[in-house]
């Protein structure tokens, strides 16, 4: 990690060259340079790692295929400021490096693109905030960092991915809809795991649900039936989990080790896990393993005939590329048609500050047409969303048909 903040810092030092390739490309101009540039494609660029191993390349190529899309809807309805989007892919390998080096390339040779997405993982957005601040790029991250969505350290930055607390509200509305008294916690060893064990155990018991424990396990394990009859011990109403890939499966194997059938809870790790949506033997779905067990999903991650907006997204997503993973890392469907309703209540693309003013006005943010969040509700003090509990949806595994769970 040291490592990667060094290069991060390093790509971040950009004195003459690329602050005037920034200039060149965003900056007001006047008379017929202006007129010229008026008429010019508006210049789009996203970071994927198309060819990363595993799961970082599903998770990439449905970002990837998202941002395509989404210029797509926006180019049909007229462009922006009536003129039309282009997009550029630059292959990250989900590695920062090459994603510094990439960016820069692009901004010594073409200018500072008007817009920039990336599609994770976090040390993708770490390396490449320095450059697009010192460069005043404003920016879409769905891997955010401790200080990609603080408007005092990246201006520019805002982030798609919600946050912990946001996808607890969703927990608490939901124990309280199913009149749970008593909660347990389980929870894997990755960062993430942890943070969202800790914040679970507060938020949780600041509700007045009884957490009567919590365990954590080592994601390298391959049993955690310990961890499961302790829990059990407490005699909770649900086991709330966090687990993400095959620690999941042991898990599962674990629960139906001891013959425990106490309902499951799982986070959105749980849904984003490939074996969730699969049959046996490659997957769990359809086994007793699943049985009493729902997952936290995006309203959008589930599909509902009448929902048209969604609907219409997931139709130009695939018609733009593949979608190897669930809705919830295709959040970069929403990213231009928010840059669209800012640059058209700002009127304009190159004066950033005008365009960031104009993303923090409620009224913009809900009318921009989003589809994989209705609204992200950003603030001046936070550029990340504020998602309320009625977003997301517990459902129980299905097929995943084009990123969407079917019922």
């Amino acid at each position: 990690m040291r490592f990667i903040r060094g290069a991060a810092l390093a790509a971040g030092i950009v004195v003459s060259a690329l602050a005037l390739a920034g200039c060149s490309g965003n900056a007001d101009a006047g008379g017929a340079t202006a007129s010229a540039a008026s008429k010019e494609p508006i210049q789009v660029v996203v970071l994927g790692g198309l060819g990363a191993p595993g799961i970082l390349g599903d998770n990439a190529t449905t970002a990837v295929t998202a941002a395509k899309a989404s210029v797509s809807a926006v180019n049909d309805k007229g462009g922006i400021l009536g003129r039309k989007v282009v997009i550029t892919h630059l292959e990250d390998n989900a590695d920062p490096t090459v994603a510094v080096t990439k960016l820069r390339e692009y901004i010594a040779t073409k200018g500072a693109p008007s817009l920039v997405l990336n599609s994770g993982p976090s040390t993708i957005t770490e390396a490449m905030l320095p450059i697009l601040t010192q460069n005043k790029v404003f920016s879409f991250n769905i891997g955010p960092t401790a200080t990609s969505g603080d408007p005092k350290v990246n201006p520019y930055s805002f982030d798609l991915s919600a946050s912990v607390p946001d996808y607890l509200g969703s927990f608490v509305a939901e124990i309280k809809k199913r009149g749970y008294k008593k909660v347990a916690i389980l929870h894997g060893s990755s960062a993430y795991g942890e943070l969202f064990g800790s914040k679970a155990q507060t938020t949780l018991t600041a509700a007045g649900i009884t957490v009567t424990g919590m365990e954590g396990f080592d994601n390298a394990a391959l049993d955690m039936t310990a961890q499961l009859s302790a829990l059990q011990a407490g005699k909770p109403d649900a086991l709330v989990l966090d687990s993400y890939g095959a620690p999941l499966g042991y898990v599962l194997q674990s629960r139906e080790k001891l013959g425990w059938n106490v309902p499951i809870m799982g986070n959105t790790s749980v849904a984003a896990t490939g074996l969730i949506a699969r049959p046996a033997p490659d997957g769990v779905l359809g086994t007793d393993q699943v049985k009493n067990l729902t997952m936290q999903v995006y309203s959008s991650t589930q599909y509902n005939a009448k929902d048209k907006v969604v609907n219409d997204a997931v139709k130009r997503m695939v018609a733009a590329g593949d979608i190897r993973s669930s809705l919830i890392t295709a959040y970069n469907y929403d990213s231009v048609l928010l840059f669209k309703a800012a640059a058209e209540k700002a009127g304009t693309i190159t004066d950033v500050n005008a365009l960031v003013t104009a993303m923090l006005d409620p009224t913009v943010q809900k009318g921009a047409g989003t589809a994989i969040l209705s609204n992200y509700a950003f603030t001046k003090d936070m550029h990340g969303p504020h998602i309320s509990a009625d977003q997301f949806a517990f459902i129980t595994p299905g097929k995943l048909v084009n990123g969407q769970f079917q019922p």
